[in-house]
């Protein structure tokens, strides 16, 4: 028991905490809905001593006080994935974004852009002094392993999960505890739209499919139609609270998974605080690493691999823009394509690109003759199997770009159809012109 000792003798104030950090230094901080904000916000006040001090993370929930204007010269963010704190800075240039997969990120820490320093929010320790990272394992515990010094808010709201998400106090060089509730999401209601498309998904997922399901009301309404399904598994880098009700019912067991059978494998979580009461010390959810979660050989160890993810535009070839909307920077790279490879590389399994027909309130196609100018391909036309709107099911796995351009235009919505196909003549998909 002797760690009880070592681990009050490192627990100090949050500014005592970032007091040693330099200047031009690399600093991690963490994800998702456990950002250490009482760390962050000591940093950030120290601003006028520091200069250059480089920003690593993936999205983060809250304040990002150190993307202003006038922190300029003292941080810059580099982020892996771009959330709505950030994203004005990134696209202003006051920020950077770095496209990669999400299951390359530990690595990526561990060598190219490996942190001096980690600040992190983890649980209190156990009776054997390992603290958990709870909602947030994914890049978090890698980052944290990679950093040559790690600081840790000590948090008694996070959550104790299982499976590869532990640290001892050992590991830890300073420590301050905080009695703060974690940041949550709450989702809308569902839309028509929405719940149409899930319903269109639905019919794709079998009994016994294992699914990867992000964040938003697509995923939600997908769940809504899946309360007759049986053996549902779960292997996902994220889930929210949609999942809790199928759980409840039965419909989620894991017994037909053919890698961690019996288990809900993920990397992180967002949502209510409900959602972290139910995963704390819950023996069926494991939390792991992202590149063990996101390997695509990994996901496809799972038979009838179900993944759905969402796209901003797809041209009429079957290419998928995702993280930007033309060259405005919007999101990321995260475990689409991971997700899309592994269940393609699955037996049985399906990869599926959701998203509403239009934007705008109705005013813009998504699927479009060509994607807009700027656009980043995230998603290759090689990769995509399956788009979905609330307009039906376009397959396009093993298809000539003619035929594609066809079944998308079909689930285009009516209003855009016609200009559709006559840029598809114009571009020849259908053959010279006459």
């Amino acid at each position: 028991m002797g760690w009880k000792k070592e681990y009050r003798a490192k627990i100090v104030t949050a500014q005592e905490a970032v007091a040693d950090i330099k200047s031009e230094q690399r600093v991690y901080f963490g994800a998702g809905c456990a950002v250490p904000h009482d760390l962050i916000d000591a940093l950030v006040s120290r601003a006028e001593e520091l200069t250059n001090v480089e920003v690593i993370h993936i999205m983060t929930v809250g304040q990002a006080n150190y993307v202003n204007p006038d922190m300029e010269g003292h941080f810059r963010c580099k982020a892996l994935f771009v959330g709505h704190n950030v994203r004005s800075a990134v696209n202003e240039g006051r920020a950077d974004y770095v496209p990669i997969h999400l299951h390359q990120m530990p690595e990526l820490l561990r060598t190219e852009i490996k942190p001096d320093v980690a600040l992190v929010q983890v649980s209190p320790p156990d009776e054997h002094g390992f603290c958990s990272f709870g909602i947030e394992v994914g890049i978090t515990r890698p980052a944290a392993l990679a950093s040559t010094k790690i600081i840790a808010e000590v948090n008694r709201r996070m959550p104790r999960t299982l499976g590869n998400g532990f640290i001892h106090i050992s590991k830890l060089d300073a420590c301050i505890e905080v009695d703060r509730p974690l940041d949550t999401y709450s989702p809308g209601s569902l839309t028509d739209i929405e719940k149409t498309i899930g319903k269109h998904v639905a019919g794709l997922i079998d009994d016994g499919a294992c699914l990867q399901l992000g964040i938003g009301g697509i995923p939600d309404a997908v769940l809504d139609f899946l309360h007759d399904r049986k053996d549902i598994g779960i292997h996902t880098e994220m889930f929210s609270d949609g999942l809790l009700e199928l759980m409840d019912r039965g419909v989620v067991t894991g017994d037909r998974k053919t890698f961690h059978p019996g288990k809900i494998i993920a990397g992180f979580t967002i949502g209510s605080e409900k959602l972290y009461d139910y995963i704390h010390d819950n023996a069926l959810i494991e939390f792991h690493p992202s590149d063990y979660v996101n390997d695509p050989f990994n996901i496809a160890r799972n038979d009838n691999m179900v993944a759905i993810n969402s796209a901003l535009q797809v041209d009429m070839t079957g290419q998928v823009c995702a993280d930007s909307i033309g060259a405005y920077i919007y999101s990321g790279f995260g475990g689409q394509v991971d997700f899309m490879r592994g269940a393609a590389m699955s037996k049985g399994g399906i990869p599926i690109t959701a998203m509403p027909a239009t934007a705008v309130g109705g005013e813009v196609s998504r699927i479009v003759p060509m994607l807009n100018e700027g656009s980043g391909v995230v998603t290759s036309r090689a990769d995509v199997h399956y788009v979905v709107t609330e307009y039906g099911v376009a397959q396009l796995h093993g298809k000539c770009v003619r035929d594609r351009a066809k079944s998308l235009a079909e689930i285009a919505a009516p209003q855009f159809r016609e200009s559709l196909l006559k840029s598809a003549h114009k571009r020849r998909l259908f053959g010279p012109l006459i």
